[in-house]
């Protein structure tokens, strides 16, 4: 699934191998990130348990083998956070302490943080950024009900 959401973000049909063609979808991740830092996080096939860095920028959360980011750096993964759905503690979902979840509408992620107070900005970071990019309501799509034609 993490496969697809890139082939989605990145607009190709596979990960982008040449740094050099924006591999991050025109987002420069390695400069100025508004969160940064380790989480383990759960494969998308084979459901082991993986140390990586994850850089939120953007309304993406990017993810990578090391902590050096660069601009020739290519992520081993990214998630729209547009498409997801909620943010939230799943430390009763996985017995695991400091677990947390990111839900879009096909697929549910795990993640573990290394402490509470991490688990807690993430879920914080994540949530504020799925808020501001998440499509919103327009005025040209509120319905005003009071002034529908033939209410008289």
């Amino acid at each position: 699934m993490a496969a697809s959401l890139w082939r989605a973000v990145m607009g190709t049909g596979a990960a982008s191998t040449d740094a050099t063609d924006s591999a991050g979808g025109g987002v420069e991740f390695w400069r100025v990130p508004e969160r940064v830092g380790w989480l383990t996080k759960q494969g998308e096939y084979i459901k082991t348990w993986r140390r990586r860095w994850f850089v939120l920028k953007q309304g993406r959360l990017f993810w990578f083998k090391e902590s050096t980011v660069t601009r020739a750096s290519v992520p081993r993964g990214v998630i729209p956070v547009a498409s997801c759905l909620t943010v939230k503690g799943a430390e009763d979902v996985l017995n695991r302490p400091y677990a947390f979840e990111l839900s879009t509408p096909r697929e549910t992620m795990y993640f573990i943080a290394d402490t509470e107070k991490e688990k807690e900005e993430w879920i914080n970071s994540i949530g504020r950024s799925i808020v501001q990019h998440s499509r919103s309501v327009t005025d040209a799509e509120v319905v005003d009900y009071d002034s529908r034609p033939g209410d008289k």
